[in-house]
């Protein structure tokens, strides 16, 4: 994977930064799964609860990092080696949380393929499902561009 860059439009996407960093901010000392780690060595999961922990934040910053004041100047997000693994980890934790919160009364299948009308949404629901969205499609993105099939 080479370097990709991509511009975003400010007026659509500077909303959902909120819904991003509150939900990061939401999952605060929670993991957004449940980690099954052995219980019978309390240390042992203690450890690994921390240092899932800690990749989590890792990954949340690197995402939510992107969007600084050079993006709020250009529009303009990049992903590299260095950074689309964290940032694919922090969008599925994000999204995971918008589901199990804003999204909640949702099920699945209509979620992913968009099968509802956003008219019988509130409109912190409308945010949080665009906010889904747009973090299922940078997903989309990295993952085209991680593909050896893709040619790119």
């Amino acid at each position: 994977m080479t370097r990709i860059e991509v511009k975003l439009n400010l007026d659509a996407v500077a909303p959902l930064l909120d819904v991003m960093k509150a939900a990061a901010d939401d999952l605060g000392p929670m993991l957004a799964v449940d980690a099954h780690v052995p219980d019978h060595d309390v240390e042992l999961a203690h450890s690994w609860r921390t240092e899932f922990m800690s990749g989590q934040r890792s990954d949340l910053a690197v995402l939510l990092g992107m969007f600084d004041s050079d993006f709020f100047g250009t529009g303009v997000i990049a992903f590299d080696p260095t950074n689309c693994e964290p940032i694919l980890r922090a969008c599925t934790a994000i999204r995971l949380r918008l589901r199990a919160v804003q999204l909640r009364e949702f099920d699945d299948e209509n979620l992913e393929a968009g099968e509802f009308t956003l008219e019988t949404m509130s409109g912190l629901q409308r945010r949080a499902f665009a906010a889904y969205a747009f973090l299922a499609t940078l997903q989309e993105v990295i993952i085209s561009h991680l593909d050896p099939a893709s040619g790119e």
